[in-house]
């Protein structure tokens, strides 16, 4: 591998870049950004991790949900308004999507979906981009028990 290929994309744009080449899947090189950008705990540096416009790649799905990604990261953690690019009109669906094999849950997600995604017509979960390395706060407590049943336990740092 060569010493300047970063492991992970640390854009959101790079991760598409990496997609739209054919190195990665979509949702490895989503999930590889979202480590990168919830490891970052410096807000601006955060923020500039979602400023840079990524490619539309012509999938309506993706470019929307691309859109969302962006919004819903700058909503969800507190950055600031949504990146400009993130409101273009491809970055809309004109259809309702829900994620294959949801048949049963579709009215949960319907409800509760994050504003970034439903205003898209993109109907998931209420913590979509949830990694095992994004940050504990309350909200993603409160999440954890509505979907476990089980209340998380207190992180205590080392």
């Amino acid at each position: 591998m060569p010493a300047n290929l970063k492991l992970r994309p640390g854009t959101l744009a790079e991760a598409i870049r990496r997609y739209s080449a054919g190195e990665q899947k979509f949702g490895v090189a989503l999930g590889e950004f979202l480590d990168e950008f919830y490891l970052d705990r410096e807000p601006s540096s955060r923020r500039a991790r979602i400023e840079e416009a990524p490619e539309f790649v012509g999938d309506d799905i993706i470019d929307a949900y691309v859109g969302a990604v962006g919004e819903h990261l700058a909503r969800r953690w507190k950055l600031g308004d949504p990146p400009e690019w993130s409101d273009h009109p491809r970055r809309f669906l004109r259809r309702i999507w829900f994620p294959e094999g949801v048949e049963a849950e579709k009215p949960i997600l319907l409800v509760e979906s994050p504003l970034a995604f439903r205003r898209r017509m993109l109907f998931v979960e209420a913590e979509p981009l949830r990694r095992a390395r994004m940050p504990h706060d309350e909200r993603w407590r409160a999440y954890e028990y509505l979907r476990t049943g089980m209340m998380p336990e207190e992180e205590v740092d080392g």
